[in-house]
C-alpha cells in the first residue's frame, strides 16, 4: 500500500490546501479564461466588473451548458486518437522500472499519430469535410463538457485503481481525497494495449494543443480573411514545440509525469482539460486580437523561440542518449562526467542508475526547464502587452517547474540518499544557474 507521504511532499496542511483549492477552483477558472478571451475582449477587469455586477447569477449565466455538438466533437476526437494509438505500428520501447520492480512496455507510434491527426484536420477543412471553426465557435461548451466528462473519468480511475489495478504499482493512502487527487495506480490500462496515461497526456492532452493551434489560426483567417503574423509566430512554435514533443514522445514516457506521478486528478484531469484551455491560450487571445509585428520583429521573435525549444529538445536529447548507451557516449565532445547511484525498489531489490553531471545538466539540475519557461514567453509574446491574461500560462508554467523541480529533487533524495547529495554538491543549482 502507498503511503501518504510518498504521494506529497508539502506539509500535510499545505497538501490539502492545494488539493482542495484545485479541485474546485480549475474548472471554474477554464469557464472564466474562455469567457475573457472570448466575450471580455481579453481584459480580466471587464469580467471582474461583469462579476461585481450580476454575482454567483451572472457566473452561472456565462458558463455554458455542454451541447450535443460538444459531445460529439469531443467522443469523435477521443475516439480518432484511441484508435490510432491502438493501430497505428510503432516501435516496441520499455518504460524504466518501476518502484514496484514492473517495466512498462509501450508502442511508440506518437510521431505518426501526430502526423496523420494534423493531415486529416486541414484535409476536412480544405476540402470542406469540416470547417475547424466550428471547434471555436463551441468551445465554451466543449471546455464545460470537458469538465465534467473528466471529472467522471477520474471517479472511474479511482474505482478502478481500487477493484481492477493494472499492475502491482498501485495502492490507496486510506484518504479518498488524495488517492482521487494524486491518483491510485502508476500505469493504468484497458486491456494489455491501451495505456491510459498515453492516451490523456499525450494523445489527448498534448495533441488537442497542436489541433486547437491551427483552430485559432483557421479560425482568425476566416474571420478576418488574412493571418496576422503574431498569429503566425504564435502558431509555428506551438506547433513545433508539440512537433518535438512527438518525435521525443518515448523520452517522456521516462518522466516524472509518466514514470512517477500516478493517473489522477492533478495529471489526467489536468492534460484532459487544462491542457487544451490554458496552454492554447496565447492563440485563443489572439484570434480576435491580431498584432501586426511586423517581419523584423516577427522573425526575431520566432527565431529567438525556435532557439529556446532547440535547448529544450537537446537538454531531453542529451540525457537520454546518456542513459540508452549506460553513459558511454560524448557529451559537448567529451566523455560525460557521472555518480553511479544504487537504490532499493520497494521489493528489496538493489539497483543503480546513472546521474550525469555534464553539459547541460552539469548547469543545473532542472536546467531543461529555462529554456521551456522561455520558449513559452516568446509564443505569447505576439500578444504584446495590452493585457495580462495571455501571460497567464507562462507564470503557471513557472510555478508548476519550479515546484515539479522540488518534488523530484525530494523524490530523488528519498531514493538515492548520499548519491544524491554527492550530486547535489557537484551540481548546485536547482533550475537557474547562478540563482536558484
Amino acid at each position: 500500500m502507498a503511503s501518504t507521504e510518498s504521494k506529497t511532499v508539502h506539509s500535510a496542511a499545505l497538501t490539502y490546501f492545494s488539493m482542495i483549492s484545485l479541485l474546485t477552483l480549475c474548472p471554474p477558472f477554464v469557464i472564466l479564461l474562455w469567457y475573457t478571451m472570448v466575450h471580455a475582449d481579453g481584459s480580466i477587469i471587464q469580467t471582474f466588473d461583469y462579476l461585481r455586477q450580476h454575482g454567483l447569477q451572472g457566473f452561472v449565466d456565462i458558463w455554458p451548458r455542454p451541447t450535443v455538438t460538444a459531445w460529439k466533437i469531443i467522443a469523435g476526437y477521443a475516439a480518432f486518437e484511441a484508435a490510432l494509438q491502438l493501430l497505428l505500428p510503432g516501435k516496441r520501447v520499455e518504460g524504466p522500472i518501476s518502484p514496484a520492480g514492473n517495466r512498462p512496455v509501450y508502442k511508440a507510434n506518437g510521431m505518426a499519430a501526430y502526423t496523420v491527426t494534423l493531415v486529416t484536420y486541414l484535409s476536412l477543412w480544405w476540402f470542406g469535410i469540416f470547417n475547424p471553426t466550428i471547434v471555436y465557435d463551441h468551445l465554451g461548451e466543449i471546455f464545460s463538457a470537458l469538465i465534467f466528462g473528466s471529472l467522471i473519468f477520474c471517479v472511474f480511475l479511482y474505482i478502478k485503481g481500487h477493484l481492477a489495478p493494472s499492475s502491482s504499482d498501485s495502492g490507496s493512502c486510506g484518504n479518498i481525497i488524495i488517492d482521487f487527487y494524486w491518483g491510485m495506480e502508476l500505469y493504468p490500462r484497458i486491456s494489455k494495449n491501451f495505456d491510459i496515461k498515453v492516451f490523456t497526456n499525450c494523445r489527448f492532452g498534448m495533441m488537442s494543443w497542436a489541433v486547437l493551434a491551427v483552430t485559432y489560426c483557421i479560425k482568425q483567417y476566416e474571420q478576418n480573411g488574412r493571418v496576422a503574423d503574431s498569429m503566425l509566430v504564435n502558431t509555428i512554435l506551438m506547433l513545433v514545440y508539440v512537433t518535438k514533443f512527438f518525435w521525443w514522445e518515448a523520452g517522456y514516457w521516462n518522466t516524472m509525469d509518466i514514470a512517477h506521478d500516478r493517473a489522477g486528478f492533478y495529471i489526467c484531469w489536468g492534460c484532459l482539460v487544462w491542457v487544451p484551455s490554458i496552454y492554447t491560450s496565447p492563440g485563443m487571445y489572439l484570434v480576435n486580437h491580431p498584432v501586426h509585428l511586423g517581419t523584423q520583429l516577427a522573425l526575431f521573435i520566432l527565431a529567438a523561440g525556435l532557439l529556446c525549444i532547440y535547448i529544450n529538445y537537446d537538454c531531453d536529447r542529451q540525457r537520454q542518449e546518456f542513459r540508452r548507451t549506460n553513459g558511454k557516449c560524448l557529451v559537448w565532445g567529451k566523455a560525460p562526467s557521472k555518480i553511479v547511484a544504487s537504490y532499493q525498489t520497494t521489493s528489496g531489490e538493489t539497483k543503480t542508475s546513472l546521474l550525469l553531471t555534464s553539459g547541460w545538466w552539469g548547469l543545473s539540475r532542472h536546467f531543461h526547464y529555462v529554456p521551456e519557461i522561455s520558449a513559452a514567453f516568446f509564443w505569447t509574446v505576439p500578444a504584446l502587452f495590452n493585457h495580462f491574461l495571455p501571460y497567464f500560462y507562462v507564470v503557471f508554467l513557472t510555478v508548476l517547474l519550479l515546484d515539479r523541480a522540488k518534488r523530484d529533487d525530494d523524490r530523488c533524495r528519498s531514493k538515492y540518499g548520499k548519491y544524491w547529495k554527492l550530486y547535489c554538491d557537484k551540481v548546485r543549482y536547482r533550475v537557474v544557474p547562478g540563482i536558484y
